[in-house]
């Protein structure tokens, strides 16, 4: 094990009282190891009210610590909930190239693909350097030139979307500026290849295989039968111009709503970084891909 101690700053689900066991289970490994240790200040709030934090944590060395937002450096960030807080987390440390490790708390976790039991191997891993970093793209949106709302990148998608049960919105989509088509439609979903296995997925787009260059457009209950996803560069820039009946939209950014008034310019682009996933020796993505999916799997 190395000398030098990693520091690991800790973002969780608030709504997991039964993981308790589970989340404390991973603060003992981290002590074990002597890790230096920073948790978001919500989640430190939510699992002390379960357990004593500082009498797991606290050594005579090292103090835990608790932070804010985004105001966190660390070696790692650990993730523990289900993909909707591994997203989370990425939209918090991703810019600061903070590899993070996620530790499924739910069922089917893509991203949070690390049991609760296994923490302990994964973290004497990390300290062996026995890992790996897969480096995954980012959407980032503008609005009118300027980016949208605190959180302005997706790691999975970004969708437009109308906002009630009103009447279907015209989404005019040019790719570089070279008009597409104008969909007719309840949304239109921007995903990356990390997020082709979520939202996009289930309406219909395909499954891209992580590190592939691109962006995936699908459409969200077309009017038309003959509409299909698209698939283009990921170094394309995709401009959105939406006509609305109630004369606004939502702009949902990894699940992150902004409302958005008619005529307002949307600006899809790759972000300037890329958001750091640990994965284990060995993990396959096929193999997780027919695991999570069951595909082949009989019913009957």
């Amino acid at each position: 094990m190395s000398s030098e101690p990693l520091t690991f700053a800790l973002f969780g689900n608030l709504y997991q009282q039964e993981k308790s066991a589970a989340i404390q289970q991973v603060l003992a490994s981290l002590r074990v190891h002597g890790a230096r240790v920073v948790i978001d200040e919500e989640y430190y709030h939510f699992i002390n009210e379960m357990c004593d934090v500082r009498s797991i944590l606290n050594t005579p060395k090292y103090r835990f610590a608790t932070f804010s937002g985004n105001d966190v450096e660390a070696d790692f960030a650990i993730s523990m909930g289900g993909d909707g807080t591994f997203l989370k987390t990425a939209c918090k440390v991703g810019a600061k190239n903070i590899p993070i490790l996620g530790v499924n708390m739910g069922r089917l976790g893509f991203l949070a693909d690390i049991a609760p039991v296994d923490i302990e191997a994964c973290l004497q891993a990390l300290y062996n350097d026995d890992y790996a970093v897969e480096s995954r793209a980012v959407i980032q949106v503008k609005a009118n030139g300027q980016p949208l709302g605190d959180a302005s990148c997706a790691l999975n998608d970004v969708a437009i979307l109308k906002r009630d049960t009103a009447a279907m919105i015209s989404i005019r989509t040019s790719i570089n500026g070279e008009y597409l088509t104008t969909y007719q439609a309840d949304g239109l979903i921007v995903s990356t290849p990390t997020g082709s296995t979520a939202y996009s997925l289930s309406n219909g787009g395909p499954v891209v295989v992580p590190g592939t260059g691109v962006f995936v457009l699908t459409s969200v209950a077309p009017h038309s039968l003959n509409i299909r996803p698209v698939v283009i560069p990921d170094s394309a820039e995709v401009t959105l111009e939406v006509e609305s009946r109630n004369h606004s939209f939502l702009v949902a950014i990894d699940g992150r709503s902004e409302k958005c008034g008619e005529g307002t310019h949307i600006a899809l682009r790759r972000a300037p970084y890329n958001v750091q996933v640990v994965k284990r020796r060995g993990t396959r993505y096929f193999s997780t891909l027919r695991e999570k999916l069951m595909w082949g799997a009989d019913g009957r």
